[in-house]
Order: C-alpha cells, then structure tokens, then sequence
C-alpha cells in the first residue's frame, strides 16, 4: 500500500493513484513518494534542480511494461515518465516534475556474452565498467569510453548517444548497439535492429503504435533524405538525437538510429544487443607538455597527422585541482616538476597488437615531437606512460576532470551550460580563442579540457549561482556560444546530451525541425515521456527553457550565509556521481554498494541535507546558531520538549528529519568519500552536525550513550577483563545487549592486558622525565605509540608485538598514556563532548611532541582523526600523528641493516577503507618498509570492510555490513592467515566474524619472519 499523505493537491493525488493502482495491477519492484526520495532525485550533475512527484524502481521488463500501459489510460494522461541510470547528466535529461523511472537498481545484469561473435545482451541499468570488468577475461570491451564509466549505466548512454575519448576510432554508443529492447507506450515491448526492406513493409501494415513508428520515421528518410543530407553536420560526434542522417543505412533500415540519443523522450530502454571490440594488447600515452593551452590545442591538428588512436587535452586548471587531488600520487611520476610552468597538456594514445607495431607507432611520433620541441607554439617536453596499468592510470586522473573542476576554491564554482561544443576540429583553435574571449568579456574563470581529436571541448565557466545577478549570465554567454558554434559549423551538444538545452533545437534543426515533431507524436502523442526536451509532438506544447527551469542555485539562495559556510563540507556537491561508483573492489561510499539505494550515498545525502537547511531556514531556525546555544544549555534543558518530540514520532507524526535521520543512519562514517569525491564533500563532518541537532528535538537511543562513552570505560573495564567478557558470552545478555542498547557481536577485552606486556616487554609510558633521560643515541631511534581504545584494550596482543617488534628492531618504543581519542563522540555528533577531549588530547599529545621524537598511532581510524576532525576543529594546535608505516618508511636506511634477520617471504596487504583513500601515499610506504627488509608485498584494492568502528555492531546495520563484507572482502581472503595482514581493527575483527580468519597485523607478520 501507498502511505497516505496528509495535504496533497490534485496533481499529487493523480500520482498516488497512479501508484496505487500500478502495485494493484502486479507491480513488482518499489514506488516510493518519499520527500527524501524525490529530493535525492531532483538534481543530477547539471545546474537544475526539479522535484518529482515520485519515484518507481522496476525490476523487470513487465514492471515497465505495467507502467506504459497504465499510463495510456485516459485518467492518467497528464502523468509523465522519465527513465533516469547513473544520473550524471550535465543537462538535465533526467530530472522531471512527474515520474522518475530509475532502472538503476534492479535491471542491471549481464544477461549473454557471446565471445565467438563479439556481443553481448544487457538490461539497461548495467554500469560501463561492470560490463567491461566481464568481459576483460574474454579479452574484448565496450566502447568508447566516458570519463564516468565507473557509473554510467549503458541505458544512459544509449539514450544520450554517449561517446568520448578515442570516439574518432571507437565512434558513438550507436554504433554499437544491435538490437534493442524498448517498450512503448501502451505496454509494447519493441525489439529493434537494422532491417531490409520486407520486413520494414511487413512492419508498417495496421495500425499500431509499433507500424505508426516505423511509418513515420520512414517517412522524414525518404521524403526529406536531401534536406537531411545538406543539414545534419559532418562531425564526428554529429547530432545525438532523432538521427535522421542514419534511419537508412545503405538497403537497411534501422529503428535504432531515432532511440539512441532519444533521452528517453520516445520509450523505456529495457534490454540491448551490444558489439564488442577486442582489448589492444599494446597501449602507450605520451603525455605533452606546453606553455600555453591554445598551443595544445593548435598543435592537435598536426599531431592527429601521425594517426594515433585518440588525443585528449587538458589546461593548467584542471592540472592543477588534479595535483592537489588524491588521484596525483598515482600520476605524478609522469608530470614531475619543472620550473617551467605547465600550461597545457595533450594526451596522445596509441594501440596495437604487438609490440613491435607499436614501437615502430612510437619510434615515428617521438621523433616528429623531439624535432619540433622549443619550435614556438610546440610542447616543451613529454613522458612516455606504457602498458595499460600505467595508461589507464593517467586515463583515470583526466576522468576526474569533470568533478576536479567542481572543487575550486570559493563560491564560484565551475559549472556545466555550455560544455560540450562541437565544432570541425580544424577550427577548433579559433572557435576557442573566440569562446574564450566571450568568458573573458564577462570576467569569467573557467576550465577547459576534452577530445581535441573530434573537435569538442568542455568549458565549464565559474558562477556563483545563488547569486541572481551572476546566474543570469548563462542566457546571454549561452546564446553568444550558440551563435559561435554556428559560426564554425559546429553544434552546442557534442556528446553530453540536449535536456534542458533543447531549446536550440529549432534552430539547429531548422526546416527539419517538425520532422522531428512528427517522430515524437507517433512515439508519444500526449507528450508524456521525458517533455519539452529534444522535440514536442506539436507546437501547442512547447520545448523547457534554460532560465526558466528552477536551479539548484534558486533553492541554495534560500539558505544563509552562515549556515551555508557552516556546512561548507557538503553544500558544494555537484551531483558529478563519482559516489554512484560500481566497483565493489573501490572503497567509496559502501552503504550505497550494500542498498543501491540512492538516498544512502554522499549526493544523496548531501542534497538531503541541503534541502534540510534550506527547510529550517524557511521556519528561520538557523542551524549554526541553534547548534551553538545546544552546547551552551545542560543536558536536561528542553528534555520535556524531547520527550513530547519522541512519542509524537512513536505515533508516526511525518517530520522531514525523520527522513534525513535515515540517510545519516546509514551511513559508515569511514570517510571514503572525503578522499574519493571530486569535490571532497565530508559526509561524517556534516552528519555529526545534524544528529547533533535532530537530537536536541528528540531523544537519543541508548546506544550512543553506550558507544560514545565507552573509550572512557575502558581504562576501568580491563582491570578485569573476565567480569566484563563472561557475561557477554551468555544468550540472556546477548539478547538484552541488542533488545536494550541494539548492540549485537560486541567485541571482548583482551585476556591479557596491554599493561601487562608492557611490564614484560620493559617499555617505558611516556612522560617528561622519561623523555628526558634518554641519549643522544636512544633519542634518534625514539618513537612514541599513541594508544587508541580499541587497539589497547580489544586488540592488546597486537599493541604489544607491535612494541616486542620495535625493540628487536633496534628502535626506542615509548607508550603514550592512555587518552581517549574522542572519534565515536564525534561520529554520534556529541561534538561539545567531543571538543573537551580533542582539546585536552592534543594538550597532552602536543607536550610530549615538544621532546621531537615523533608520534605514530596504530589504527588508521583512529590516527587518521588527527589530522582529520582534530584539524578541522583545532587547526595548528592539533597534534601531529604519523600513521606506522609513514614512520618506518622514514627508516629505511635503519630497517636495511636489520635485512639479514628477516626470512623471505611473499605477503599480501588488506589495507583500511580510510587508509586507502584519505592515506593513499602511505599504502606505498608499506611497501617500502618490507622491501627495505627483503619482503614482497602487494597491496589488494579492497572496498570496505563494513565494520566502520561500532557500526557493524549495532543491530540495525548488521545485515547491511555483512552485504558490504561479502561483496568486497569475502572474495579476497584466501583461507591463508598466514600470508595476509589487515592495517585496521575493524578489519580484522569482521574477517573473524564473517570469515572465520584470525588475520594479523603487518608488524605481527614481520615479527613472524623475524630471526631472534
């Protein structure tokens, strides 16, 4: 049943019904009219932001099929449908006012490979990157490739007509695609492919909706076949949309040139039919460097001479957002630092099938380049990346383009309206040189990068769209490019879809325009699916606007100042989708992995809390004040108020924060999004901030309290570690522990007690007058271990072979005393809490860092804090805590000398979802201190492990970490204990609960291989 609404108006009484009347007739996936759902939904990665009515998630192609005959029936005529995949859209082809359709979640399986014959049979909502990781053993792909390949779903490209880098070899998503399976309106499930002629006929007699379609698109081809000729441009990436140039190919005729690109204005794309491409053998990229962007950009033309497989550039904006991201450590090596400032790259590709052929590719290119280097307005320098591990790394730094530009410092952020132009590439210099002289005109700051080989190019202008006067700039510099592309033969949608953009069709079009109209109205004569983008059935409805669609910036505006500042870490999201991310082997964002559930991923849940903001400022209740006089008051001020809050919410009274509650539940708090996202949008950051606030309105639950404050209870717990394990070892208690605090599987304390080896091992607490009596000699081999709570007091045996491992080392271990760390106080959002033990943390870190013998925590969680919320809350004052193997990469010259007591042996590394992404460079130094002592070691890439500190634990979220576990970890344990370290605590304990696997730490590994 559909929950009912206490106000709704006509027009959303008209959707209930139509839900209600969907799930009676057998619908079998989700419907939801959720606010959080719908708001989630609202935004994509273009500048609008528009709020469906409500959302449907079919499972099948019969849900589908429910839906289009439902919605032909008379009453519900007004009802529109728009089918939306990874919803990364630049110009939103997805976003509606009425039905969102998301095939994304359920219709995603790869239902045939043929390897023999080079295809492959997928439903829509498969991802780009989840197909082609199936096909890699058979040693063939799916081209081309897009920058979100990681996310894109194949339905979306088909229905924007996607391409990308190497499209001058790969072509577009059409000229790929077989078959399709589509269904129509009126329920009809369609199957399409090229045809002769006969079958055309056979298929035009009657009058159904499935001959009308074939009729009429017959038609325009053979009666306008001259027009289409003179009007449809000669470019590579040509119209994408109702392809009139293509409906006839030759003797065929082919219904699948009018559906790709169709943005899903004309059917649902349910299934397709797919070719395949054999995987080069051999790759190499040679990366050049110049002085100025337009050089790159002049210089393409000759380099295309040579033939290679694709060229892309980028200008220093985008290099230089990508030095400062994550994704650098792994590049960097290619683009080592110069004097000479680089103003501009190009990435030039070359593929073969032997190493010879591409030698001898090579061998010629590298000598045109070094016989034109220092020639003005020629590159000044290059390096050669070989090998697809290496190629692909670069690849994978130019994908982040697009979200890298969304992270410029200020409120005026880099944005999508006219950024992916295409025009001849030989007059692909010129048409930027006046581009830019446009932006220039308007004071303007922009980044450039794109497919220089195919003439296009995305130029993402910076605007402060909460300001109206600055947001009133798209009309004007959009209608100024329009004119330019038109200028240069080009056209204003190169690859990234019309949408809202469609408005320039009519233009672009020209005479062929009602052609256009004619296809729409015998596919969707009432003008239901995906309206007012590409064409309308007839003029008397008419195409969306680009300034009169509402922005995202319009709802932004409505939020203060200071609170939008206050929420800096999340406000800035621009739905680039980098978080819809497939791989389950990448760590971002695993509560999305585990529930395809779009509200439980960081744009989810950073529009949920956008939309929070916005809806307490509209109530004027200013979150950033109100946050601060809760701190200020003591505990049982408003607790009556809370109590009352909490039964209305018992008896199911709505409240937005309820729905947000939800989506910041769910959420790991394992920071993963911090170092993936483009834009670094800090869901743990902004999530403490909101329970902070929702629970000065309501009651907390009772585990908090236990969670929170059970670092402090520690000290005193482990003084009998018995009376505390025995009683959790019985069922009554087991049972009491979830019903009362909703813990479940909670950790026992170590037997043996960390002070206990401590006062075999003759390691010293650190103090001033300890520190002080140490030698020139001990002082530079001193280290100071930061103890955390779970290390010490769940997981002592490890603190003390870590110690046990130092001293045989030859290095100085000294134990800091135990404090608390304070990260559950802040994962909690008990932030005032968590400001008192930060402060007086770092007071006491900071004091024995004065000695200048160097701080290392053990967990990564937990050390990661310091230079993480500690920073942000602290800044300068937070103490300076290496992770250990940032420390012991710095001894290598130490460890080397001690390589002659350590056994050979081959390892493999399960690093720390956090360590991975917010430490990237620290995984190499692990590396570098097991070769320094004579050991292979290899770093698995790991999503996380769905423990995330106490999260696992709690009853609620157990079944959801064991999904995230099994879909990333449990694959990789290899039954040996022996051969495989795991860096995190909360590692090592979910492979022990799930698996079975008592797995070490790395020191416990190398302690093992270690001759006394």
């Amino acid at each position: 049943m559909i929950p009912a609404l206490r106000e709704v108006d006509e027009v959303q009484a008209l959707y209930l019904q139509f839900l209600q009347e969907l799930a009676d007739a057998g619908f079998r996936g989700e419907t939801t009219p959720s606010y959080a759902s719908r708001t989630v939904l609202a935004t994509d990665n273009s500048i609008y932001q528009v709020l469906p009515q409500a959302v449907v998630y079919p499972r099948n192609n019969r849900d589908l099929q429910l839906l289009a005959e439902l919605a032909q029936r008379e009453e519900f005529r007004s009802v529109v449908l728009s089918p939306r995949g990874g919803g990364t859209g630049t110009n939103g082809q997805s976003l509606t006012d009425g039905l969102v359709v998301d095939i994304s979640r359920h219709m995603n399986q790869i239902l045939e490979i043929n390897a023999a014959e080079r295809w492959v049979r997928v439903q829509a909502g498969v991802v780009k990157d989840q197909l082609n990781a199936a096909l890699k053993p058979h040693g063939l792909f799916f081209a081309p490739e897009l920058s979100t390949s990681n996310r894109a779903t194949i339905g979306g490209m088909i229905n924007t007509d996607a391409s990308g880098q190497g499209s001058c070899v790969y072509g577009k998503t059409r000229d790929h695609v077989l078959e399709l399976n589509t269904v129509l309106l009126g329920g009809k499930l369609w199957r399409s492919s090229a045809i002769e002629e006969t079958q055309l006929q056979d298929i035009c007699t009657g009058d159904s909706r499935v001959a009308e379609v074939h009729k009429t698109c017959d038609l325009v081809a053979r009666e306008k076949a001259e027009l289409i000729e003179q009007k449809f441009p000669k470019l590579n990436r040509c119209l994408t949309g109702y392809d009139l140039a293509h409906i006839r190919q030759g003797e065929h005729f082919n219904l699948n040139s009018v559906l790709c690109g169709s943005e899903g204005t004309l059917g649902f794309i349910a299934e397709a039919k797919l070719s395949l491409l054999p995987i080069p053998k051999c790759v190499a990229l040679i990366n050049l460097k110049y002085d100025h962007f337009q050089d790159a950009l002049r210089d393409a033309k000759d380099l295309m001479l040579a033939g290679p497989m694709s060229i892309e550039t980028v200008d220093s904006k985008v290099l230089q957002l990508a030095m400062e991201d994550i994704v650098w450590h792994s590049v960097s090596e290619f683009f080592p630092a110069e004097d000479r400032p680089v103003k501009g790259i190009n990435l030039v590709e070359y593929a073969a099938d032997s190493a010879e052929e591409l030698e001898c590719a090579l061998e010629k290119f590298i000598a045109h380049i070094e016989a034109t280097i220092g020639q003005p307005g020629k590159s000044f320098g290059y390096s050669i990346a070989r090998g697809h591990a290496e190629v692909n790394r670069i690849w994978a730094m130019r994908k982040r383009a697009v979200g890298l530009l969304g992270n410029a410092l200020g409120e005026k952020r880099p944005i999508p309206f006219v950024e992916d132009t295409a025009v001849p590439p030989e007059n692909l210099a010129d048409f930027i040189a006046e581009f830019r002289a446009v932006l220039d005109e308007a004071n303007l700051d922009y980044g450039m990068f794109g497919h220089v080989d195919a003439g296009v190019l995305h130029v993402r202008p910076a605007i402060d769209m909460k300001d109206p006067q600055q947001a009133a700039q798209i009309r004007p510099i959009t209608d100024r490019v329009v004119a330019l592309t038109q200028k240069y033969n080009g056209l204003l949608w190169g690859e990234h879809g019309k949408g809202v953009r469609s408005e320039y069709a009519p233009e672009f079009f020209g005479e062929l325009y009602p052609e256009l109209q004619k296809i729409k109205a015998a596919f969707d004569p009432y003008n239901q699916l995906n309206p007012g983008k590409i064409a309308t059935p007839s003029d008397n409805v008419s195409l969306l606007k680009i300034d009169a669609v509402t922005t995202r910036g319009e709802h932004d505006r409505q939020i203060p100042a200071q609170v939008w500042e206050g929420y800096e870490e999340g406000v800035h999201c621009n739905g680039n989708g980098a978080c819809f991310n497939w791989n389950p082997d990448d760590a971002m964002c695993p509560s999305y992995k585990a529930t395809r559930n779009r509200i439980h991923s960081p744009k989810g849940r950073a529009s949920l809390m956008r939309e929070w903001l916005r809806l307490l400022s509209k109530h004027e209740v200013d979150a950033v004040a109100s946050a601060q006089k809760y701190r200020e008051r003591s505990f049982f001020v408003g607790l009556p108020k809370r109590l009352v809050n909490t039964l209305a919410k018992t008896r199911g009274e709505y409240d937005f924060n309820h729905e947000v509650n939800e989506a910041m539940q769910g959420c790991l708090a394992c920071k993963s999004c911090v170092g993936q996202c483009p834009i670094r949008v800090d869901v743990p950051e902004f999530r403490s901030k909101f329970f902070e606030l929702y629970y000065s309105r309501y009651l907390r639950p009772l585990k908090d309290y236990a969670v929170g404050g059970l670092e402090f209870l520690m000290p005193h717990l482990a003084k009998l570690p018995q009376l505390y394990n025995w009683p959790l070892k019985l069922k009554p208690v087991s049972f009491l522990m979830e019903r009362i605090f909703g813990m479940v599987d909670s950790p026992l304390l170590s037997r043996k007690t960390l002070q206990a080896s401590v006062r075999e091992l003759g390691v010293p607490t650190a103090s001033q007058a300890c520190l002080e009596t140490l030698g020139p000699s001990q002082r530079s081999r001193a280290v100071i271990i930061v103890q955390d709570a779970f290390t010490s007091y769940f997981d002592a045996e490890v603190v003390a072979d870590i110690l046990r491992l130092l001293k045989q080392l030859d290095f100085v271990p000294i134990l800091a005393p135990y404090r608390a760390n304070g990260k559950p106080l802040h994962v909690h959002g008990f932030l005032r809490q968590f400001q008192r033990v930060a402060e007086g943390n770092s007071e006491m870190l900071n004091t024995l860092a004065d000695s200048g013998i160097p701080l290392v925590g053990i967990d990564p969680s937990m050390t990661l804090t310091y230079r993480s919320e500690y920073k942000k809350l602290l800044g300068e004052r937070a103490p300076k805590v290496q992770l250990l193997q940032e420390w012991l990469a710095q001894q290598q010259e130490h460890l080397q000398q001690q390589r002659a007591r350590v056994r050979p042996g081959s390892f493999q590394l399960l690093p720390h979802c956090s360590e991975q992404t917010n430490a990237t460079a620290s995984l190499k130094d692990w590396q570098k201190v097991f070769s320094a002592l004579g050991l292979e070691l290899q770093n698995e890439s790991l999503g996380c492990c769905g423990m995330a500190g106490t999260y696992g634990h709690e009853a609620a979220h157990k079944e959801t970490s064991r999904v995230i576990f099994q879909q990333s970890w449990a694959p990789k344990l290899n039954g040996s204990e022996h051969n495989q370290f795991a860096t995190g605590y909360s590692c090592r304990c979910q492979a022990n609960r799930f698996a079975g696997v008592n797995l070490r730490h790395p020191l416990q590994g190398l302690l093992a291989q270690l001759d006394n």
